[in-house]
């Protein structure tokens, strides 16, 4: 066997603990008065209606408008785009043609403290009007609480002229591009058939110039033209963060209803598990990790050991897929069918450990040195576990398919549920890949590597039944 360079557990491990930490408890800064999220912990998931409860809400068109069929059905996609760009996977949505009403059911946002369910649909049915105008004059500026300037009330041409507005725009949508080898963010644009024609006469006029982007009197954003853009396809770039192209697409997003939304009635929703069950579940999940850590190390040893580490990789993980870690992506809706799909994906990870560690020790009993038996148990075992993961992969896969925002099986299961059989579709595949990257790739290549030192050489720290010769 070509041993690891020692040096690597060591690496592998303290990788491992750090994302470990900051996944859980995740990482704030402070200036002044000012508190800023560098990272995303598990206090900033979003809980799910079973888990903290939510909000119940029915709009209807503002000021007596009676809506086409298929304007009602815009503004219930509008809004099912807001749910699933906002990661809002647990919710219930509908349109009742014959009430010309809009009703819909989803969780609270997960650093919600005053619980008002007004408050809280203000995040889906905010119908501020998009304008896209000539420049970027304007007259007032502001600071938000995050420090950031916010400029309004625009002035001269920018006042006086609309290129065009939100009901032109399909789609805004957060993304990356490489562009001399350098990483940007940016958001891209897709516009209707009529707004595909404004928007190339507008870039033909003000080619070179400013076209500014406002959320009623707010500036947004204020691109400059660089081509003609002829086929209703466009991209702002700049010196976007992450967080900030996915709050400008968000934005656009937002005014891009048909019509203007009022509220008939909102009301809260009670859970059907709380706080205090979410707080016993998760002591229970931290003891039970405890024990089957112990298990693994006084069963298996030090592959049993370098199992646990793994294992705390593998759900530090699947914390990251949910919480919103990385700032593209924002919090995902945990609910408690998700909370089983992590469960289950953890009992998968200590499966594949266990076949490793078993393989191992029945080479040891055949007579072989550490470094073949490692060698040989490592390579016999990866068969049978990528046979049992791929099964639960192909599985997730479906149901994140038929039960995500494609919806295609929804007209038979219903839309009730579709949010909450995504979620354990969504964090079993989680758990299952990143048993992958953490139970096969680096718990090996710890065991590989430790198995170099002088003291770790023994067969009885493997299951063997003698020193090594």
């Amino acid at each position: 066997m070509k041993r690891v360079a020692k040096p690597v557990f060591f690496i592998v491990a303290i990788l491992i603990i750090a994302l470990a930490v900051t996944s859980v408890f995740g990482v704030t800064t402070q200036h002044g008065d000012i508190l800023t999220t560098r990272i995303k912990g598990v206090s900033d998931i979003r809980w799910g209606i079973d888990i903290k409860g939510g909000v119940e809400a029915t709009f209807q068109p503002a000021d007596g408008v009676t809506a086409t069929e298929e304007q009602l059905e815009a503004a219930k996609s509008v809004i099912e785009t807001r749910m699933v760009s906002n990661n809002i996977t647990d919710y219930e949505l509908y349109a009742d043609q014959s009430a010309n009403k809009i009703i819909v059911r989803f969780p609270w946002k997960e650093e919600t403290t005053n619980y008002d369910p007004y408050e809280a649909i203000e995040e889906i049915s905010a119908t501020a009007t998009l304008t896209f105008r000539p420049g970027n004059s304007y007259e007032n500026t502001s600071y938000a609480d995050d420090g950031s300037a916010v400029m309004t009330t625009p002035t001269g041409e920018t006042a006086a002229t609309v290129l065009l507005d939100g009901s032109n725009v399909k789609n805004a949508q957060a993304g990356v591009i490489t562009d001399n080898g350098k990483t940007q963010y940016i958001v891209s644009l897709e516009f209707d058939d009529v707004g595909a024609k404004l928007f190339e006469q507008a870039t033909t006029d003000y080619l070179n110039g400013t076209i500014s982007i406002w959320m009623d009197d707010t500036l947004i954003s204020y691109p400059t033209v660089r081509n003609v853009i002829s086929d209703g396809k466009a991209q702002i770039s700049g010196d976007f963060t992450a967080e900030e192209a996915t709050a400008l697409a968000t934005k656009i997003n937002a005014g891009a209803l048909p019509f203007s939304l009022e509220t008939v009635n909102a009301g809260s929703i009670s859970p059907t598990l709380g706080a205090n069950s979410l707080y016993a579940m998760g002591l229970a999940a931290v003891i039970a990790l405890i024990i089957i850590a112990f298990f693994m190390i006084i069963v298996f040893r030090l592959p049993g050991f370098v199992a646990v580490i793994a294992l705390l990789g593998q759900l530090s993980i699947t914390i990251v897929a949910v919480s919103g870690y990385f700032p593209v992506f924002n919090s995902f809706t945990m609910t408690l069918p998700g909370i089983a799909g992590m469960i289950l994906s953890i009992g998968m990870g200590v499966d594949a450990n266990i076949i490793t560690a078993e393989r191992i020790k029945e080479e040891l009993r055949n007579g072989k040195s550490v470094d073949s038996a490692i060698n040989a148990g490592t390579k016999n075992s990866l068969s049978a576990i990528i046979d049992g993961n791929m099964t639960v992969i192909i599985v997730a896969v479906i149901l994140i398919l038929v039960f995500g925002p494609f919806n295609m099986l929804s007209f038979i299961f219903g839309l009730s549920t579709t949010g909450s059989i995504y979620a354990f579709g969504y964090t079993l595949l989680v758990g299952v890949i990143s048993n992958f990257i953490m139970g096969i790739a680096a718990a090996r290549l710890m065991l590989k590597s430790i198995s170099g030192f002088k003291l770790m050489r023994n067969p009885k720290l493997y299951g063997g039944a003698k020193n090594e010769k």
